[in-house]
């Protein structure tokens, strides 16, 4: 390793960054400022995601049968659920369990002495492997000869994922205009710098520096800019995590507030660090003529 040249390196760096501070300063908090809201959006994409699959797992549905469906019959439909992949498992609940099941949730409210029949048919609660396949098992279910109807619970599951992904794509556009506002703003700065120094640059060339060599202290400059401000960013984002997140959960206690947050992490920095990276060396290119 050439320790001159990496010393010169270094010095270059520093020399850059702190030669226009104000908009480095300027860089480095809109950076953040986009980091903070990406990781807030990430983290809470993550929750929605996680609390509406678990909701739509425990959907099940409610498979009812024709009065004269017996016993022998439904263990024939139960074997086409069997070759159904789409489906993970039945139950079978025989009409006496489903008045037994009723008299124990209802007790002394359910009174059983009008009752010349048993009002329940046979049923089968059905779960399905992918909550996504619940309407077309159910729409095929439905088909099956010897089934009454089916029912399930997941139109109003399915509303609030459909409008928490609709708050989603919002998210990420506002996030994206951050984004490029966060690259012109860096952008810029390495532009100052540059313009500064065109002379010396000039110079550099004519007496043999290849343009990467010339270009690589203002990328430099740049990725340690988004890094600094992804930095910053995640050290609010875990402030906030600390203090906020624990007061949430407790009021509103059946959201499960988690993430995989070494992940967000990681991608929050990827993000400040290929702003950075990408705006600098589109920047210094149009001086170097590349």
């Amino acid at each position: 390793m050439d320790w001159g040249k990496l010393k010169f390196f270094l010095g270059e760096v520093g020399s850059n960054f702190t030669r226009n501070a104000a908009m480095q300063l300027t860089a480095i908090g809109t950076v953040a400022v986009t980091v903070v809201l990406l990781g807030a959006f990430l983290y809470v994409r993550d929750t929605l995601a996680s609390f509406g699959t678990g909701m739509l797992s425990k959907i099940e549905v409610a498979v009812y049968l024709n009065d004269d469906v017996d016993d022998a019959r439904a263990r024939t439909i139960a074997v086409r659920f069997a070759q159904d992949r789409r489906i993970w498992g039945a139950t079978y609940v025989p009409k006496r369990d489903g008045l037994r099941r009723m008299k124990s949730v209802l007790g002394k409210d359910f009174d059983t002495s009008l009752l010349t029949a048993n009002p329940f048919p046979n049923a089968f609660h059905v779960r399905v492997r992918r909550p996504g396949d619940v309407p077309a098992v159910a729409a095929s279910i439905a088909k099956y000869p010897g089934v009454a109807k089916t029912d399930y619970a997941a139109d109003t599951v399915t509303k609030l994922l459909r409008i928490a992904d609709l708050l989603g794509r919002v998210g990420l556009i506002m996030i994206g205009l951050l984004v490029v506002t966060a690259a012109i703003i860096i952008a810029n700065t390495i532009r100052l710098t540059v313009f500064a120094r065109r002379r010396e640059i000039a110079i550099m060339q004519l007496v043999g520096a290849t343009n990467m060599y010339i270009r690589m202290p203002f990328i430099a400059e740049g990725l340690l800019a988004g890094l600094l401000g992804a930095g910053l960013a995640l050290g609010i984002l875990y402030i906030a995590r600390l203090e906020l997140v624990p007061k949430l959960a407790a009021t509103i206690a059946f959201v499960p507030f988690h993430a995989n947050e070494p992940l967000l992490a990681g991608e929050c920095l990827a993000v400040g660090a290929t702003v950075g990276f990408v705006a600098s060396w589109f920047s210094v290119g149009r001086y170097l003529r590349v």
